[in-house]
């Protein structure tokens, strides 16, 4: 690995509004590249909009769907990073013949470079799961991609690692959320729209349990027992039905975050990422300790009846929230 400098963004994208969400890549891109930044990451469904998904028909997300890397959206992608002459990471959901994902495109000043798709979707019925990891060799870097939920599984993070990744781009649309946890939840909208004039308590409600508290449990963790660099982008202010709180930071080897965004508003950060880090970190010599002779456990195919699932939390309440509280 050589030294670089990665930039993590958060922005309000609004829902099915390419055009719009274009430019604000295009801009928070720009302000990256002024600070030097060689990478600029965005948020999952970036360029489309995310959790609005879940209302769609198949029919309508066929309609927002397009192809990688011929769509009209990535070739735009790919003019913003010859413009500014910078890596653009961004997402978008793919139509792949019948198929519709969750993705994750990379573009550079040439063009057209690689795509992600989601291992753990859950937003839409009509997505499919990606099927496989993907490390590639980016500017003299080994870089890997994982959306949002897989993070969340420390498999999907260390196998990502075992394949060569140094850094790892973990763009995100999450906070603020219905759960279970105590303290977490969703912030009024009120206190968004409100922001320019009482930002105190949100950011109160931002950097607590509901938003920066809560990934600080499990986030830096990714990073420290695996060595290595973590991006992470998310989505601020309105997101359909809810408010996410952006929170863009980059965490190194040891788990520290090296740069964040505080910022009530679109914002981009950029962090200089080291060789050396790297080398010094906790989770190289923890790779080299692994005993894998010891974990067949970790893949058993599941006994009959419990394969595979993906539900997040805020599922969960709404679950049981229809039952009402004598079902539930």
């Amino acid at each position: 690995m050589r030294d670089i400098r990665i930039a993590a963004a958060q922005f309000e994208h609004r829902d099915g509004d390419k055009p719009y969400n274009l430019a604000r890549i295009r801009d928070l891109a720009r302000r990256a590249v002024d600070q030097g930044a060689e990478i600029v990451s965005f948020h999952e469904c970036s360029i489309s909009g995310y959790t609005f998904l879940q209302t769609l028909s198949r029919e309508r997300l066929e309609e927002l769907a397009e192809p990688v890397p011929d769509g009209r959206s990535v070739r735009e992608l790919a003019r913003i990073a010859r413009d500014l002459k910078v890596v653009v990471m961004a997402g978008l959901v793919e139509r792949d013949g019948v198929q519709l994902h969750n993705c994750y495109v990379t573009v550079g000043p040439e063009g057209y470079i690689t795509r992600f798709r989601k291992l753990h979707t859950f937003i839409s019925p009509f997505l499919t799961p990606g099927r496989e990891y993907n490390v590639i060799e980016l500017l003299g870097v080994k870089v890997g991609f994982l959306i949002c939920y897989d993070n969340n599984l420390p498999e999907n993070v260390r196998i990502t690692t075992l394949m060569g990744a140094e850094v790892i781009v973990m763009p995100h649309v999450t906070g603020c959320l219905p759960s279970v946890m105590p303290g977490r939840g969703t912030v009024e909208r009120m206190l968004w729209e409100n922001r320019e004039r009482d930002p105190a308590r949100l950011r109160m409600e931002f950097e607590g349990p509901k938003g920066r508290s809560w990934l600080m449990r499990w986030l830096p963790a990714r990073a420290w027992e695996n060595g290595v660099f973590a991006v992470f982008s998310n989505a601020i202010g309105v997101d359909h039905d809810t408010i996410k709180p952006g929170l863009a930071m980059i965490f190194d080897p040891h788990g520290d975050v090296l740069v964040q965004s505080h910022a009530l508003g679109d914002d981009v950060v950029v962090g200089l990422l080291t060789a050396e880090t790297l080398a010094q970190s906790s989770g190289r010599r923890y790779l080299r300790a692994r005993r894998p002779e010891l974990y067949g456990k970790l893949i058993e195919p599941p006994p009959p009846g419990q394969e595979p699932v993906t539900l997040p939390g805020w599922s969960l309440v709404r679950e049981s929230e229809a039952k009402g509280p004598e079902r539930a």
